[in-house]
């Protein structure tokens, strides 16, 4: 059995083959990747030796910060309190470990007195001699299991999926939020600790994507240490874990969490949160708000690029999935491959109510931006609404893409009713809130337009819609005449995602409108160049059903002809 384990990024070898020897003389037993014997299997090996480490010393640095592994390796070791970490070059350590007591070991070349390098075994052998001690008052020689996972040298990097059976719509991804740890030590910031995690687990739980354990499930982690990730993610059942920790620093109260894959204990996110101690009383829900909204974006941007990646045997939760991952482009290639996702979920679950929602969506956007008028295209796509509200007619998820199927066949009014119901029963679900938005733009309701946009934006930071609705945000401007603002949304649509030909759209207005025709000229060529199967007749076409009186229709549809003509020659 060995004391301490070291992780390191590969670039960094020879100082921790330094430090390894170092540690040997001054009598610890070392294990580092450089033990491993040809025939080993890699993984396994360093799954047994993190595991049975009674110290994790970690060592920072620039190479070692971008690692993956080494921050999953040094998440362990704070889980089973066994960090030791020490930087051995200048560099911003991960957000989740910068407030931990840290070693410098900066500029260190092999001298056992100097005085850092003494602070630095003292920290190791304390905790050491802890878990030694605790170790044998559990009257076990094992360690605590870790999580298994790959590491840094596989290339076996890819998720394993569970298989579901062909037919079964899938279930929503699964969370479960572990006790925050209280690094202050003052009773006050224990007592908010706590609530913090009730609270967050509240918030997350009024969201429409994601099935979040209940606090009372994970009651029993609070007070012990939590070695074994994998294994408690299959007692709950759950895809996902968010773990994080509360500090006092100064005057601020700083909370940081981080986002982990439960089968493999990768990290996927890791965020700081920072609030005024004197105003936490009134902040405090702001930032229940903000920790919610974010994991809830990432969770969704994680299953999104979890069901691109998944070659096949796909459940209709997962085809669903990739039809919105592939829907948020919007171009005409991206459209059709969400339409055929959207359609492969309906034949897969026929009775899935989000699937036909789905392929009703698909169908309303693609008709809104390139189909001419038919009273039968609008006739099918409201049977597939008929259809996904008869099947599941509680749903947010399904009310929410209702409401923006209809909301892109021509009939807000019903839109809003739909996007309405969807955010009543999940206050923090940022499609609904996107669709009120868009019924209420299209019903010329600016005010209330704009503020169900700034909700969205709020409880869905970085959500897939985010470049739409800056593009929906500027029409509403451009519509009250405030070109300014409205330049300001185009432009921050176009930085939201650099593929999209919309962005470029609403500033071609904007420039005729304040008669800049050079500007104008650019960004309608760039418009071109980023949607090529774009046809004049259907981007007049979306002009018309975007933009109703007070403008000028056959205006826009000239300003079209026009630059068509200039930019073709």
């Amino acid at each position: 059995m060995h004391d301490l384990f070291i992780s390191y990024g590969r670039s960094d070898e020879a100082t921790a083959e330094l430090i390894a020897r170092t540690l040997e003389a001054e009598g610890f037993v070392v294990w580092w990747d450089n033990a491993l014997r040809s025939g080993d299997t890699y993984d396994e090996v360093i799954e047994e030796a993190l595991r049975a480490a009674l110290a994790v010393v970690v060592l920072w640095s620039p190479t070692s910060v971008k690692s993956r592994w080494v921050r999953s390796e040094a998440t362990i070791g704070d889980r089973n309190q066994a960090l030791v970490p020490a930087t051995i070059n200048a560099c911003e350590r991960p957000i989740m470990f910068e407030l931990t007591q840290t070693s410098n070991l900066e500029g260190w070349s092999g001298d056992k007195d100097d005085r850092n390098w003494r602070l630095f075994v003292e920290d190791i052998r304390q905790v050491v001699e802890r878990r030694s001690a605790h170790s044998d008052d559990q009257d076990t020689n094992e360690a605590p299991p870790s999580p298994s996972r790959s590491h840094r040298p596989s290339h076996s990097h890819g998720q394993s999926h569970q298989r579901i059976a062909p037919g079964s719509a899938g279930e929503v991804p699964s969370l479960a939020v572990l006790p925050f740890k209280n690094r202050s030590r003052e009773e006050d910031d224990e007592v908010f600790a706590i609530g913090l995690v009730e609270d967050v687990i509240d918030a997350l739980s009024q969201a429409a994507e994601l099935k979040v354990v209940s606090s009372s499930a994970i009651s029993r982690f609070r007070d012990g240490e939590i070695a074994d990730i994998a294994a408690m993610s299959r007692e709950l059942s759950v895809r996902y874990i968010l773990e994080g920790n509360v500090r006092r620093r100064g005057q601020t109260l700083r909370v940081t969490a981080q986002l982990l894959e439960a089968k493999s204990g990768a990290i996927l996110w890791t965020q700081r949160f920072e609030r005024p101690l004197d105003e936490l009383a009134e902040l405090e829900e702001e930032l229940i708000i903000e920790v919610a909204a974010h994991l809830n974006s990432e969770v969704n941007r994680q299953e999104m690029e979890r069901a691109l990646k998944k070659p096949d045997n796909l459940t209709a939760w997962e085809m669903v999935t990739r039809a919105i991952a592939n829907y948020r482009n919007i171009t005409g290639e991206t459209l059709m491959l969400a339409l055929q996702d959207a359609q492969a979920a309906v034949d897969i679950a026929p009775s899935y109510g989000l699937a036909h929602a789905m392929l009703a969506d698909a169908n309303a956007t693609i008709y809104m931006h390139a189909l001419p008028d038919d009273p039968d295209t609008i006739a099918k796509i409201n049977g597939e609404i008929e259809q996904a509200l008869m099947l599941d007619p509680e749903n947010p998820m399904v009310l929410a893409h209702v409401a923006e199927a209809y909301n892109y066949i021509g009939q807000p009014a019903d839109a809003l009713i739909y996007a309405q119901k969807a955010y009543l029963r999940s206050p923090n679900f940022g499609l609904a809130h996107y669709n009120a938005g868009i019924a209420h733009a299209l019903l010329g309701n600016s005010e209330e337009a704009l503020e169900q946009f700034r909700l969205e934006m709020a409880v869905a930071p970085g959500a897939h819609t985010q470049f739409a609705t800056h593009i929906w945000m500027g029409s509403v401007h451009l519509r009250a005449g405030d070109y300014e603002s409205a330049r300001r949304q185009y432009e921050k649509s176009r930085i939201a995602s650099h593929v999209t030909a919309a962005g470029y759209l609403g500033l071609f207005l904007v420039d005729m409108f304040e008669e800049k025709h050079d500007d104008a000229k650019r960004h309608f060529a760039k418009m071109r160049e980023l949607d090529p199967s774009i046809t004049a007749d259907s981007l007049k076409l979306r002009l018309m059903r975007w933009f109703k009186p007070p403008f000028d229709g056959e205006l826009f549809c000239q300003w079209v002809d026009e630059h068509w003509i200039c930019d073709t020659v």
